[in-house]
């Protein structure tokens, strides 16, 4: 057989391996459809439930066609002025500069980790590791950010609790040593390249698939955080969104149990707030920014799950 024909029947082999019948590919691309609309239908519920009276909910509860619409719940957000955009450039700032330095620090700690010929590699990575087993406590540690470090009311207290995480660290290592050589390294240092000239310029450019993924956690962590705020921040130009629409939710909740107590004013007040569809409101407000942020990430974290699938 010649080579022309034998490429020929090759590529048709290949061509049948690669290929599925109809009635498989049929189930399949519905088998994921459904999977796609179990996860797309609850949060379109929310926003359904969100943009509902309260009158519709107390007369027929939760659903897909409320008897009425109404823009109640976001207009008692929005009612906060000043105080809600705040919040949101606090949290936008804490994510942005919180994920920025939370990256450098995990790319060079596991950049060190990765390094075999790294002296104290085995103590960093048992460091690193024992962390995610024990911590401190939450009075050591209060006392430490608090007293120690002066982290209250100010941002560096929203950001520096968070700054190292051991899960990551261990991803970006993981990354590291399945993605790049060792021979790289090797070739660079021969050449003459200093270790943060590699780093930076020759292993942070070929791993921008793992530090997308770890950059993504990072904002994920530092966007849905409430409870450190809590901890540290009593000044409202500090108070971030997640905190703030927790605290209005629980005064929300309190006038609710307490109506009884408080007496008529009290009454008069609860009967403005749209309790049920409040909740769906606010989670609307603290899903839609970070889901914008999806799309930035989700190239780099597709081509990290299919490297070194495909030799170049």
């Amino acid at each position: 057989m010649s080579k022309e024909n034998y490429a020929v029947v090759y590529k048709k082999k290949k061509r049948q391996l690669n290929s599925i019948s109809v009635p498989a590919e049929v189930i399949i691309n519905v088998i994921l459809g459904l999977f796609c609309l179990a996860c797309i239908i609850p949060f379109i519920f929310v926003v359904i439930i969100s943009f509902s009276s309260q009158e519709s909910i107390r007369q027929i509860g939760f659903s897909f066609w409320p008897v009425k619409w109404s823009l109640q719940a976001y207009k008692y957000v929005i009612d906060l002025g000043a105080m809600l955009w705040l919040s949101y450039f606090n949290s936008f700032f804490v994510t942005i500069v919180g994920t920025i330095l939370s990256v450098l620090i995990c790319v060079l700690y596991s950049y060190a980790l990765f390094r075999k010929d790294f002296k104290f590699r085995g103590f960093f990575t048992f460091f690193s590791f024992f962390t995610m087993l024990f911590g401190g406590g939450l009075a050591p540690t209060y006392m430490v950010c608090k007293n120690l470090l002066g982290l209250s009311d100010n941002y560096a207290a929203l950001i520096v609790p968070m700054l190292v995480n051991p899960f990551n660290i261990i991803i970006m290592r993981t990354f590291f040593q399945s993605s790049v050589p060792t021979e790289l390294i090797e070739s660079a240092a021969i050449d003459g390249s200093g270790e943060y000239n590699t780093l930076f310029k020759i292993i942070v450019p070929i791993s921008k698939p793992g530090i997308a993924t770890v950059a993504l956690l990072n904002a994920l962590a530092y966007w849905n955080e409430w409870f450190i705020p809590m901890l540290y921040i009593k000044d409202p130009k500090y108070i971030p969104l997640q905190y703030l629409l927790m605290k209005m939710q629980n005064q929300a909740d309190f006038l609710v149990r307490n109506a009884g107590v408080l007496g008529a004013e009290a009454s008069k007040i609860m009967a403005t707030i749209p309790q049920d569809t409040l909740r769906m409101a606010l989670v609307v407000l603290i899903v839609i920014p970070i889901a914008c942020a999806y799309p930035f990430f989700q190239r780099f974290i597709i081509s990290g799950l299919t490297i070194g699938s495909v030799k170049g």
